[in-house]
């Protein structure tokens, strides 16, 4: 059985284009909505990823100085902080390499739209409450699912303490008020991002005098920095952070104990290659003795004088002090 269909006349084809007209669709001609397009060449951006957050990797340098003395009031010792260079993962990625129990503490980051974790190891946690009550921090953590009441007060304050350096750290950037939202303990769970989404980490390694080392781990979704790309990426301002005097007293008698070098050449005679081949014990070189010798350092001119004696030794008579090419 068919059924019979009839064709639209020229009148009914006419109105229905004209329909679609006024829907601001085109059919067979240019498209209305590509006037106002910009065209994209991928790859085509002035910023790569790294030069994007160039200013982040500045905030983690100034943070690990920060941290420093903050730190060894809870480890109870000297501590040796590094930032490790910036890296891009997938959350999903990241969460599978993590063990099934770690403390992770989800901020709101305002006022920027989005958040950021600290995460930090369960064996760290444990390393941490043994020294801050007098061990040696070399506690072994066991196979367990929550923490203690002594390493939930110890999260509690340590992240404290994290998030007010990094307000600080983030100063010359942006005013950022980090505000706890939730704690984790399974990297599994995380509402953080979705699991496909792209995410920074910011890594520190702590190694303590006395203890087991650590990583203390910032992480912040792509889509956080996102809308403030253009500031990581420009030049962050000269570094606010007071200048610790005990640290640069104690660089100062470091580098004055330092013991280098010093010489002085009382003559330069020259001779010949065939003069060399026939010198044997017994011959005389004649020099002249200039009327001022170089102290050097180095290759470096740093002082010059007259030779004379004392105490029945030679000895320098220096002249003049100052710095040059060695002459």
């Amino acid at each position: 059985m068919t059924t019979k269909t009839e064709s639209l006349s020229g009148e009914e084809v006419a109105a229905l284009m004209a329909e679609l007209g006024d829907t601001g669709l085109a059919i067979g001609g240019e498209n209305p909505c590509s006037a106002g397009a910009v065209a994209f060449a991928l790859g085509a951006e002035t910023c790569r990823p790294a030069q994007k957050l160039a200013g982040l990797e500045r905030i983690g340098e100034r943070l690990a100085r920060q941290l420093r003395d903050s730190i060894e009031t809870f480890w109870r010792s000297k501590t040796l902080i590094t930032a490790e260079p910036i890296e891009h993962r997938r959350l999903e990625d990241w969460s599978a390499d993590q063990k099934e129990f770690a403390s992770l503490s989800l901020y709101r980051l305002r006022p920027l739209k989005g958040g950021m974790m600290i995460a930090l190891e369960a064996d760290f946690i444990t390393s941490l409450v043994d020294s801050f009550y007098g061990g040696r921090g070399t506690a072994t953590a066991h196979k367990r699912s929550e923490f203690t009441a002594s390493e939930d007060r110890m999260i509690g304050r340590f992240t404290d303490m994290l998030s007010a350096q990094l307000k600080l750290a983030w100063a010359d950037i942006m005013q950022i008020d980090p505000v706890l939202a939730s704690r984790e303990t399974n990297p599994s769970y995380l509402s953080i991002a979705k699991p496909q989404d792209m995410i920074v980490l910011q890594r520190f390694t702590l190694v303590p005098a006395q203890g087991r080392p650590g990583t203390v781990t910032f992480i912040y979704p792509q889509a956080t920095l996102r809308p403030i790309e253009s500031q990581l990426s420009a030049s962050v301002r000269g570094d606010s952070t007071p200048v610790d005097a005990e640290w640069r007293q104690r660089l100062a008698w470091a580098v004055e104990d330092v013991r280098l070098p010093v010489r002085s050449v009382l003559a330069r005679p020259e001779l010949t290659v065939a003069q060399l081949i026939a010198l044997k014990p017994g011959d005389v070189i004649p020099i002249s003795l200039a009327a001022k010798v170089p102290l050097l350092v180095g290759s470096t001119r740093f002082a010059e004088g007259t030779i004379g004696e004392q105490e029945g030794r030679a000895a320098l008579l220096v002249d003049a002090v100052g710095k040059g090419a060695e002459r």
